[in-house]
């Protein structure tokens, strides 16, 4: 893996939401520890590979469902990572 996750959290809305379309969190968590980053423009997957080398924080956004994208979150100092949806934000 390309970076360390910490803490591992997820809101209830991120779960429910993984549940009502059968998935896991750990499905979504391995794509973004891999830097599959998902749904993003070329600009903001360049800006995650520029945060590997700079310590900044990691995002990544993921269609569950064609109307719900659950987002990934790693903090810069890499001590939590947070599965949670763009309204929870």
């Amino acid at each position: 893996m390309r970076f360390a996750l910490g803490h591992v959290v997820a809101t209830p809305g991120a779960l429910e939401l993984l549940s009502r379309y059968g998935r896991t969190p750990a499905e979504y968590l391995a794509r973004h520890h891999s830097g599959d980053w998902g749904d993003l423009d070329a600009h903001d997957k360049r800006e995650n590979e520029r945060a590997l080398r700079t310590g900044a924080r990691l995002f990544s956004a993921y269609a569950v469902s064609p109307l719900n994208t659950l987002w990934v979150i790693t903090e810069a100092d890499r001590s939590s990572t947070t599965l949670l949806l763009p309204e929870d934000y």
